[in-house]
């Protein structure tokens, strides 16, 4: 497989939407659920993210069962699970692991957590 030439996210509905912002303000193409396609399922959100090749960034972690047990495809998918913390730490958070682990989210399922990044390489079908 290949990766994408340009660095592309799609943001799921409920995901802070600092971050999304603070994302396109370091230069990011970030296509938010909410402003385009809101109340869409969860899988038609990955199938837009998928369609797109892009990596897929919630705070939902539905869609864990949708890519490990139902085995739907995906570019990658970073489940920010960062808790007791300001938007603006968040921002923070999220940008400094895209910058430095951008590479490594690619196919994978990627959790980011107060105390760790797990990162896990996506299964085959």
């Amino acid at each position: 497989m290949h990766r994408p030439d340009e660095l592309v996210f799609v943001a799921d509905e409920n995901f802070d939407y600092s971050v999304v912002k603070a994302l396109r303000e370091a230069g990011y193409s970030v296509l938010a659920i909410a402003e385009s396609f809101p109340s869409i399922s969860d899988p038609q959100v990955l199938q837009i993210a998928t369609d797109r090749k892009a990596i897929l960034l919630t705070e939902d972690k539905d869609f864990g069962e949708l890519v490990h047990r139902l085995r739907m495809p995906h570019w990658g998918i970073l489940l920010v699970r960062l808790l007791k913390i300001t938007s603006a730490e968040k921002c923070v958070r999220v940008c400094q692991v895209i910058n430095n682990f951008q590479h490594d989210l690619f196919y994978s399922f990627a959790v980011l957590s107060n105390d760790q990044l797990r990162i896990r390489p996506a299964q085959s079908n």
